[in-house]
């Protein structure tokens, strides 16, 4: 015989907690609290707690330049205007220094650049000695000395933060960058670096007075190793003359390869051999 037991539920608030949870459940509530409150956390934290900062971000673009501890690549040097030139380079860096030399034309093979310390020298057979050159020395068309180097705008340059645009699709941080020394390529430059790869892809360059006078795409199509980890590594820079000529320089990097250097190789006394 089964018994039948009658509730009275006057006066009983539905939305009151009951005390008689079993452990799980006070568990699973105890669970949602924290939720609730990690998310209001979140919620009340300022976006720019979790971002880059302006140093991160060229830190990041520069290595995908060539700034990493040991790489080595050939770049091709196409210049377009009133007549066609092209010079080939085989390019060895380690950070900010740099070893250059040339290939082709056969005219100029074992011409050399060396770059330490953000001084550069130029060297060619027959030179009883390294001649000092400006990395603003033009190398052909508008690409100077100073862009076969690896790029070091994080240390180099003042940034400021302009404000985000799309170049091709691909959202951008556009960066305002003040020359912090007299030896640097440019005394400024305007810079899209993409927000979700973290690499340069369009440059203005500007002279002391602040006229535009040079402009530069970057593209990516390489992937290197560094620290295990893989990361885009520069393919291409096409520059143009946006004062004179309107000529047209593109920088071909291929067959980049991740390796250790030995300081032999960033020795100026040895540039001669």
């Amino acid at each position: 015989m089964y018994r039948v037991y009658r509730f009275n539920t006057a006066g009983v608030n539905p939305l009151k907690t009951d005390n008689r949870k079993t452990g799980f459940e006070r568990k699973l509530t105890a669970l949602f609290r924290s939720a609730v409150c990690i998310m209001a956390l979140g919620l009340a934290l300022p976006s720019s707690a979790f971002a880059l900062s302006n140093q991160e971000i060229l830190q990041a673009a520069d290595k995908a330049r060539g700034n990493v501890d040991g790489v080595s690549w050939t770049v091709e040097i196409v210049s377009t205007g009133k007549r066609k030139r092209t010079q080939t380079m085989e390019v060895k860096a380690r950070a900010f220094d740099i070893r250059a030399v040339t290939l082709k034309p056969s005219k100029n093979r074992g011409d050399k650049v060396i770059m330490l310390n953000g001084n550069m020298w130029f060297h060619k057979p027959g030179l009883s000695k390294p001649v000092p050159i400006s990395r603003r020395q033009r190398l052909q068309g508008p690409a100077s000395y100073g862009d076969i180097a690896s790029t070091n705008y994080a240390t180099d340059y003042d940034a400021t933060l302009l404000s985000e645009e799309e170049i091709n699709g691909e959202l951008c941080y556009v960066f305002d960058l003040h020359s912090a020394n007299k030896r640097n390529t440019y005394a400024r430059i305007k810079y899209w670096v993409s927000k979700e790869r973290l690499v340069g892809l369009r440059a203005q360059y500007f002279t002391l007075s602040d006229e535009l006078f040079k402009s530069a795409n970057m593209e990516y199509e390489h992937v290197i190793e560094t620290n295990t980890q893989p990361q885009p590594f520069i393919s291409r820079i096409s520059m143009q003359d946006e004062l004179l000529s309107k000529d047209t320089t593109t920088l071909s990097l291929s067959d980049p390869k991740v390796k250790p250097l030995p300081d032999s190789t960033f020795n100026l006394n040895l540039l001669r051999q």
